[in-house]
């Protein structure tokens, strides 16, 4: 399997959780890592800021630069895009980790909720893939991964939570669409999905989920790493499963990705 040595990503929502995961695991290969995030200051409520994921970065061996970053605002995105490239000297890979959720059916949405879901989801999504664009055009093995579940038309998917379902399928849109656009130019467009709910602070959304029924984020930021490196041209539109890639790469120990090992695990939304 190969490595990100010398890879430039730019990761949003790195700050913590899984996409502070896949900065850390591509760190580990000596790779740069933009941390793009709104994040600047400590928050009671969250762990981390663009700064504590900076530092943990560099310490696990990789190159780091925080940039606070509101990814629904345009001009902040395109600044943070050429901030980037400018530092590490370009951009290879774009990780679309950033997302907002709200888990309550049509009466239980506030408007302001359904706007911010769709204006990071499915708009951060599409709007920072553009503004990277440019510069991936430029990398050598250039990829595009959203965070973003299989598409699904089955109403049980809808019903629940029609406003998340809508924006987080968004996401999962633009892998169809940008990874036919983008082969021309040997660009490599996937989502990834856990199999199981992963620990992070959205389980507190999710009513009636522990911690120890989880898996932690290194599965994701693994699988992330095993599809990052494989050829650009030979692996895109792909809607993966964590588990699935892994055991893909040869991986048959999953239980070290437990928070608890032994204890039932909760299959992820959007997956049966």
């Amino acid at each position: 399997m190969g490595n990100l040595s010398g890879k430039t990503l730019f990761i949003t929502g790195a700050s913590r959780g899984i996409g502070l995961a896949i900065a850390l695991r591509a760190a580990r290969d000596g790779a740069n890592v933009a941390i793009a995030a709104k994040s600047g200051v400590p928050n009671p409520r969250l762990p981390g800021t663009i700064h504590t994921a900076a530092a943990a970065v560099e310490q696990a061996g990789g190159r780091a630069l925080a940039i606070k970053c509101d990814i629904r605002e345009e001009a902040e995105v395109h600044a943070a895009a050429a901030q980037a490239a400018e530092h590490f000297g370009g951009i290879d890979i774009v990780v679309n980790n950033a997302s907002a959720i709200w888990l309550a059916g049509v009466e239980g949405t506030p408007m302001k909720r359904f706007d911010l879901m769709h204006q990071v989801n499915t708009r951060g999504t599409f709007l920072v893939t553009q503004a990277c664009l440019p510069h991936l055009k430029k990398a050598a093995n250039p990829h595009v991964l959203m965070l973003a579940p299989p598409p699904s038309l089955e109403p049980k998917w809808f019903a629940p939570h029609t406003a998340y379902t809508i924006a987080k399928m968004g996401m999962s849109l633009c892998v169809l669409g940008m990874s036919a656009e983008f082969a021309p130019w040997g660009i490599a467009v996937n989502a990834l999905w856990p199999r199981t709910v992963i620990a992070t602070a959205a389980i507190g959304m999710i009513d009636g989920v522990r911690p120890e029924q989880c898996r932690t984020p290194n599965i994701v930021a693994d699988a992330a790493h095993a599809m990052l490196v494989r050829p650009a041209r030979e692996y895109s539109g792909r809607f993966a499963i964590d588990e699935d890639v892994l055991r893909e790469a040869g991986v048959r120990d999953f239980d070290r990705y437990a928070v608890q090992p032994g204890t039932p695990l909760l299959p992820d939304l959007f997956l049966d």
